[in-house]
C-alpha cells in the first residue's frame, strides 16, 4: 500500500532593495516588483503593485531621512504578496480623506483600496516599515 504524500511547498525568496531618498527611486521600485512577480508568474497583479510601491516610496522620500530605505517584495501565499518599505523616520502615515481639489493625500487611501484594507505600519528601532498586502482575484 502507498501513501501520496504532498509536494513540498515552494518557498520564493524575497526581493530587497536599498534605495535612497528621492523621488526617482519609485521607478526603481517598480522595477523591482514589476521583476519579481514577473518570474513568480503574477503577472495580474503587476500593475497595481507598481502603483502600491510608488506611493509607499513616494512616502519615504518625503521623510527627509539622509541614509537608505528598504524596500521588499515577499511572496506571502501562492497567490498574494507583501511590498514593504522602511524608513528611517517614526513619523507614522495617515489615511486622510483629501478632496477633490487637494493636490496631494490620495497615495495612502489609494493603497486602501488597492488592498482591500491589507496595509499596515510596524515601529523599528530606528523608523518603520508600512506594508501592504497584494492579493489576486480569488485568492485568500
Amino acid at each position: 500500500m502507498s501513501t501520496a504524500t504532498a509536494p513540498a511547498p515552494t518557498v520564493e525568496k524575497p526581493s530587497v532593495a536599498h534605495l535612497p531618498y528621492r523621488p526617482e527611486s519609485a521607478s526603481a521600485a517598480r522595477r523591482l516588483v514589476r521583476g519579481k512577480l514577473a518570474e513568480w508568474g503574477l503577472d495580474e497583479l503587476i500593475g497595481d503593485a507598481e502603483l502600491i510601491v510608488s506611493e509607499l516610496v513616494a512616502n519615504a522620500a518625503k521623510t527627509g531621512c539622509l541614509l537608505r530605505m528598504t524596500v521588499e517584495i515577499t511572496r506571502i501565499t501562492a497567490g498574494a504578496v507583501r511590498i514593504s518599505v522602511t524608513d528611517g523616520s517614526r513619523v507614522l502615515p495617515v489615511l486622510m480623506d483629501a478632496g477633490l481639489s487637494a493636490e496631494g493625500g490620495r497615495g495612502l487611501a489609494l493603497v486602501h483600496r488597492l488592498t482591500k484594507g491589507q496595509w499596515g505600519v510596524t515601529l523599528e528601532t530606528l523608523g518603520k516599515t508600512v506594508h501592504a498586502d497584494l492579493r489576486m482575484r480569488g485568492a485568500s
